[in-house]
């Protein structure tokens, strides 16, 4: 019995099929092997096609399908795990109307903050645990004062994972999850915010039909199980933002654990019991996989805009015959401190824990006698690992005291260097697993199609690769520090 899981990233798609006895991926692929195009038509936005996102699920099946050593057939369930807060829209029959309006566009930020103030700070943070800023429920905002035409035609509001969710089943739902990351729900009433749907004037019948997380979201149509060569009636049985998503596939189920990626993105996501939020909004809170009435369980969730996106603009520009791999070794090569070169990674849209402003991406105190390419790709990991401190140090002020921080061997945390830095600089251990988005999709849907007994047996076989503990914690304060002033000066 197998189970797939879809990850559908900023940068690519990535599919991966698990064994679900033994809980291990068997075979794995993804589309397109460079990043996927962002398209930028104005400063400060972002937009992606949905149907290229299904074209390339299409591809990435194929793909891993392709692969020996298992027989598509006996694929029980899918899940979906997704970038977080894209807006799609679709008509009636189903087509797309525009564009997403993706997870990293700042548009919308200026009829957040005038929703923040005209609804009631207190009440936006007691009820939904955020400001409105510029989440989906801003963007749908933004659409509806700026392109009335499109809007009229809308049939339902969807984030990415219904989308794709809906082009395998043909059916639209969403879930308590999905509604928080668009700043549609109220946690205290558990139903969609009224407050917030008449101050923008939002028809409920926007939304789809809501369900619990794990759970059959519809089945793979024949004329879509013919195309991607899987068997028709497969369920859809969980579809997750990549955060909690990402939380789920490192085990990451109770109130106190921790979670890192570092991807396009860079966070930090800790699951709590409480209700709990940031008074400048500066962190987020959202409904975890495990959320239920009974037990509202939260993740918050820092996230950083400009990492991996800071890496992979580095190596286009300063080293593009390198691979990643050569990168790595050759910025191990530079000593701490990047012989006092500093990068402010923070040109992918206005970040959030910044009070969503933008300074853009520095490169500052560059001495043309002295810096080499490899001071400039430690500089700029080393940048990464500061903005998780300055971010770390915000959720510690909102009670989040992780003793250790679990990631995937992936993106960023394939770096030996990066991964020290990381630790040394935040001065917490990081435990490494293998275990990635797509593979927690996968273990999402076998709970999702009951499978599994609890998300809990779907991790009996979870697996520690590596401990790293800090090191150079001491000498990394005062650079640090360095960093931070800088980073205050450019705000």
């Amino acid at each position: 019995m197998y189970l797939l899981g879809l990850d559908i990233g900023t940068s690519s798609i990535k599919a991966s099929v698990v064994d679900a006895v033994t809980q291990k991926r068997i075979a794995t692929a993804q589309y397109p092997e460079e990043e996927a195009e962002i398209k930028s038509l104005k400063p400060g936005w972002a937009e992606q096609s949905p149907e290229g996102w299904w074209n390339h699920v299409i591809k990435a099946i194929s793909k891993v399908t392709a692969e020996k050593g298992f027989n598509p057939d006996d694929i029980s369930a899918i899940g979906i795990a997704y970038q977080m807060h894209g807006l799609v829209l679709v008509d009636k029959d189903q087509n797309v109307l525009r564009d997403s309006i993706i997870w990293c566009d700042s548009r919308a930020v200026k009829l957040g903050d005038q929703a923040f103030n005209a609804i009631g700070q207190e009440h936006c943070l007691q009820s939904m645990l955020n400001s409105p800023g510029n989440f989906t429920a801003s963007k749908l905002a933004w659409v509806k004062q700026n392109e009335p035409e499109c809007y009229q035609k809308i049939d339902k509001v969807m984030l990415p994972g219904d989308f794709i969710g809906m082009k395998l089943t043909g059916t639209i739902t969403t879930s308590v999850a999905a509604l928080s990351e668009g700043v549609f729900w109220d946690f205290q009433k558990d139903e969609l915010s009224k407050e917030l749907m008449d101050y923008y004037g939002f028809d409920e019948n926007l939304i789809p039909e809501i369900k619990p997380l794990f759970s059959v979201h519809g089945a793979l149509t024949d004329k879509v199980a013919k195309l991607l060569g899987l068997k028709a009636g497969i369920p859809v049985a969980y579809k997750s933002g990549d955060q909690p998503n990402n939380a789920l596939s490192l085990n990451v189920l109770k109130p106190g654990e921790v979670a890192s990626t570092a991807g396009t993105s860079g966070v930090i996501y800790g699951v709590s019991e409480d209700l709990t939020y940031d008074s400048q909004s500066r962190v987020n809170t959202f409904a975890h996989v495990t959320y239920s009435s009974k037990k509202k369980h939260t993740g918050v969730l820092l996230c950083i805009n400009g990492t991996g996106s800071m890496y992979r603009w580095a190596k286009h520009n300063f080293a593009p015959h390198l691979s990643y791999t050569e990168l790595n070794e050759l910025a191990a090569t530079a000593p701490i401190g990047s012989k006092g070169l500093k990068v402010l990674p923070f040109g992918n849209g206005a970040e959030r824990m910044l009070n969503n402003r933008y300074t853009g991406a520095q490169l500052l105190g560059i001495d043309l006698n002295l810096h080499t390419q490899a001071d400039i790709f430690r500089a700029v990991q080393e940048g990464i690992a500061f903005s998780f401190r300055y971010g770390l140090d915000i959720m510690r002020e909102n009670g989040m005291q992780p003793k250790v921080i679990r990631a995937g061997m992936a993106n960023l945390f394939l770096s030996e260097l990066f991964t020290q830095t990381f630790v040394d600089v935040t001065g917490i251990p990081v435990e490494l697993y293998e275990n990635d988005g797509s593979v927690g999709a996968a273990l999402g849907a076998g709970i999702g199609a009951g499978i599994y007994n609890s998300p809990e047996e779907a991790f009996t076989k979870h697996e520690l690769i590596r401990y790293v503990e800090p090191q150079n914690t001491e000498a990394y304060e005062p650079i640090y520090a360095q960093w931070k002033e800088l980073l205050n000066k450019a705000l």
